[in-house]
């Protein structure tokens, strides 16, 4: 593996990005990227989306948002999502991308990191209990709320 980087989501990225394989099963943890694109439209300000390269191969993918005026606290500093191409998971690249969110919530003076995900087998919740996230609270749907304190 060379060495991972950064670069913000791009024109010449998004391609790569939506084109990222799946495990089987993980779909239907994962709302398409359509999704956090638009939020970046809707909230460029707050929104923080980056693009995890291996050299110029395209691996990844974390999407967050940092609003501290955010009514509910657990949307104030929020991992909304987080894609690593199947043939790249177990490779550290999820715990890459969430180490660089974690200094970007510190930079903007954010004092911790939440994720909201949905419980089940094939689903994100061991990964974000290996990489430091602690169910704090369940949403009125059923989602597990979990935070890393900064």
């Amino acid at each position: 593996m060379a060495e991972l980087r950064l670069v913000e989501l791009s024109a010449s990225t998004i391609v790569s990005v939506n084109a990222m394989s799946l495990k089987p099963g993980q779909e239907q943890f994962l709302a398409p990227t359509s999704y956090a694109v638009a939020a970046a439209v809707i909230n460029p300000a707050t929104s923080w989306q980056r693009v995890v390269l291996d050299g110029d191969e395209v691996v990844g993918f974390v999407s967050a948002n940092f609003d501290p005026e955010a009514p509910q606290p657990h949307f104030q500093s929020v991992l909304w999502r987080i894609n690593v191409d199947a043939d790249d998971q177990g490779r550290g690249v999820g715990r890459f991308a969430v180490e660089n969110l974690l200094e970007e919530a510190r930079r903007r003076g954010m004092d911790h990191v939440d994720v909201i995900y949905e419980a089940g087998d094939g689903g994100p919740e061991a990964f974000f209990e290996r990489v430091g996230f602690t169910p704090v609270d369940e949403t009125e749907y059923g989602e597990v709320v979990a935070e890393i304190r900064l």
